[in-house]
């Protein structure tokens, strides 16, 4: 379930920027005619919903790390959505955060 919270909520920030880059003056007629910022409001609640649900049942000191992917989703998304560009400082930190949320789910299997 937080993984696919970790991916809406990516989807989510990716649709925002579409959306507002349409959107030459934010008013609410805009926001609420803008099919991309509305898609990603729906995928961001979508995403909430899916985290209430797992946070129920799992432990918040494991899932709110793994949340973090979502920085990197939004990364590496904004590279093929968005035409954005990768650097050295960008894929180091991807690697740090999936690595620390590797190192988390190993101690969280032993």
């Amino acid at each position: 379930m937080v993984f696919g919270c970790t991916v809406f909520g990516a989807f989510a920030q990716i649709l925002f920027k579409i959306g507002l880059r349409a959107m030459p003056h934010v008013t609410p007629l805009a926001v609420m005619t803008n099919a991309p910022l509305l898609a990603g409001l729906s995928l961001y609640g979508i995403s909430t919903l899916l985290l209430v649900l797992a946070l129920r049942e799992g432990e918040l000191s494991l899932l709110y790390p793994v949340i973090s992917l979502t920085y990197a989703w939004v990364t590496v998304l904004s590279v093929f959505w968005l035409g954005e560009t990768l650097n050295v400082f960008k894929v180091v930190g991807i690697l740090i955060i999936v690595s620390g949320v590797a190192m988390l789910g190993r101690t969280r299997s032993s």
